[in-house]
């Protein structure tokens, strides 16, 4: 049987918002992967100089994976395809509910990561003589330690207080940024894939 005109739009609905998630959990794993590879060299990972949100690897398994998989279901159950096509209506509310909870656990993991990082700033060697008047260069994070300023803001620091590698907060602030971006779309379309759950849910009940 042919669905009704309110379960076709929602259906339809449901392969965008799959195939919408699917592809910003893509970017996410690619901006996060970048950030392993500072100025596109692959030696500060091999010596463990990456900073501790960028190993984390949240785009990696959080606003990627996780949200691939929920994007993954979503897409299914948008075309009805496999075990999917003869489901009722309150186990495809169940199975919907399910992926939007993974998809939107994923995205928040990403986004309180990006967060932090953004605050925390970038992973570099920085000269400390500014702090403890001994000259010396170590790696850590040498905007945490500037409480009067804030380096997102000012620019004039992000050239002069990281040594190595070059561009270390463009970098950061860059992919970061990217991924903040990426998982607050990830949560919006959650919302959206929750709220055309409850319209299929109605229209399923109402057709009955």
């Amino acid at each position: 049987t042919l669905p009704s005109p309110c379960n076709a739009c929602l259906r339809t609905c449901s392969r965008i918002l799959g195939l919408s998630l699917g592809t910003t959990a893509l970017f996410a794993a690619v901006a996060n992967t970048l950030l392993l590879f500072p100025n596109w060299d692959v030696t500060y990972l091999l010596r463990g100089l990456i900073g501790r949100q960028a190993m984390l690897g949240s785009g990696l398994w959080g606003g990627g994976l996780m949200v691939l998989t929920a994007a993954t279901l979503i897409s299914l159950m948008g075309w009805r395809y496999g075990c999917f096509s003869k489901i009722g209506p309150c186990r495809r509310m169940l199975t919907a509910l399910l992926s939007s909870g993974l998809a939107l656990l994923g995205a928040l993991i990403c986004f309180i990561t990006s967060g932090v990082a953004l605050k925390d700033g970038p992973f570099c060697m920085f000269d400390v003589s500014p702090f403890n008047q001994t000259q010396a260069w170590k790696h850590g994070y040498p905007f945490k330690d500037l409480h009067n300023r804030n380096y997102l803001y000012d620019h004039s620091l992000w050239n002069s207080v990281c040594l190595e590698p070059s561009k270390a907060v463009v970098w950061h602030v860059c992919f970061f940024s990217t991924l903040l971006c990426i998982s607050l779309l990830q949560i919006l379309l959650v919302v959206i894939h929750v709220i055309n759950s409850f319209l299929g849910l109605f229209c399923s009940l109402c057709e009955k």
